[in-house]
């Protein structure tokens, strides 16, 4: 079990981003401690690994919780839910080819320095 502090930490987010989160349906409801603190489990954890993939590889927010949506709809929305991760993983593979051209260019640019300063 973590405290929301310790899943903060762990994916460098706010505790609020991460209450907002849940507020939002991106997130099923955290155990909370008789004390109403937040625990979050092992499933949990993977939950807002897969989350935060999402979120910085570009998905919407409405995306999210349409790909949620599915989730609870059982096993009929698999294809879909291939397709809305399929799709992603095109376009991260979209996003790392366009940084490798600059950091083909920008590598070039350092070898001419580098040769002119004699490196």
């Amino acid at each position: 079990m973590y405290t929301i502090k310790e899943v903060s930490e762990k994916f460098n987010l706010a505790s609020h981003t991460l209450r907002y989160y849940e507020k939002e349906g991106l997130l099923p409801p955290v155990h909370r401690m008789d004390n109403g603190r937040r625990v979050y489990s092992e499933t949990d954890i993977q939950r807002i690994q897969m989350l935060c993939c999402m979120r910085d590889s570009g998905l919407s927010i409405e995306a999210i919780k349409h790909y949620n949506e599915l989730i609870l709809l059982g096993d009929d929305t698999l294809p879909e839910r291939r397709e809305i991760i399929s799709r992603q993983k095109e376009t991260v593979q979209q996003h790392i080819a366009e940084y490798q051209k600059y950091l083909d260019l920008l590598s070039q640019k350092l070898n001419y320095y580098d040769a002119f300063l004699g490196k």
